[in-house]
């Protein structure tokens, strides 16, 4: 069968085995969704996360587009330290159902656009639970809202779809990844601080005292943070799902929305 154009390929291939959710079902989730997910995904390039025999076999992570791609792919030469990479940008429908089709479960995506891809135009917090516990990393995502507001910041909040939970805000485009990842490693330490029984930004696991990791540090070059609305990984099938900070109170798992749910909540959101 085809969508968008697109033929669907081994389209009973299990996915997500334990809820027997295939390769079909998951395309006609991102076309589904798509409306929703494309203006996150607009301009930046991606990093694709695929699993095309399933999330029970291993997945791999590809960055650079691939020779087969169509020519409706749309890509962008990105400098390295070795030379260049070739990404792929995900405009519209079409492209993002072919990536689907490709086994990819996650999207990921740059946190600059392609108009100047050495200026981020969002700044990320990862909020990493200590092992467990849910409700500590519920507790740091009000607290960290809180602390951002008083800094005269407008947060928004994503359930991670895994186990926490995004904060992430817009910026001006007029600042490099080293000065942005210095603010928000100096807006870290002083929620750290401010919480030093809750949040932690050390980065060794052995050192954190089962705290809340304040993970800033893929605010740089290169770096990428799962897009709003991808799927993760995951046996719950559990969606990265952006949240009205008066909802946290409700959420009682990082995976609370899922392919299986996630229309249901955005059907009573209208």
């Amino acid at each position: 069968m085809k969508i968008e154009e697109v033929e669907i390929s081994n389209p009973e291939k299990l996915i997500f085995p334990g809820k027997k959710i295939t390769k079909l079902d998951m395309v006609k989730y991102y076309d589904k969704v798509a409306d929703k997910m494309l203006p996150f995904l607009k301009d930046r390039p991606l990093t694709l996360q695929r699993f095309p025999d399933g999330i029970d076999q291993d997945g791999f992570y590809q960055k650079n587009a691939s020779d087969y791609f169509p020519d409706y792919i749309e890509t962008i030469a990105i400098k390295t330290e070795e030379g260049t990479n070739t990404q792929v940008i995900c405009n519209n429908r079409k492209t993002l159902i072919y990536l689907a089709n490709l086994g990819t479960v996650s999207f990921h995506i740059w946190l600059a656009k392609k108009e100047d891809l050495f200026k981020p135009d969002k700044v990320v917090f990862d909020l990493d639970p200590p092992k467990d516990s849910f409700k500590k990393v519920k507790d740091a995502a009000g607290k960290i809202g809180e602390f951002l507001r008083k800094e005269g910041i407008e947060p928004k909040l994503m359930t991670s779809g895994k186990s926490g939970f995004h904060i992430w805000y817009s910026v001006k485009p007029d600042k490099n990844f080293d000065d942005r990842r210095k603010e928000a490693k100096a807006l870290a330490n002083k929620m750290e601080e401010e919480y030093p029984d809750l949040l932690t930004t050390a980065i060794r696991k052995n050192k954190r005292e089962n705290k809340v990791f304040i993970d800033y540090l893929r605010n740089a070059y290169g770096q990428t943070s799962v897009c709003p609305y991808s799927l993760r990984p995951i046996q719950s099938c559990g969606v990265a799902t952006p949240l009205e900070w008066e909802e946290l109170a409700t959420i009682e798992k990082a995976d609370q929305y899922t392919l299986t749910n996630l229309f249901r909540r955005l059907g009573q959101k209208k």
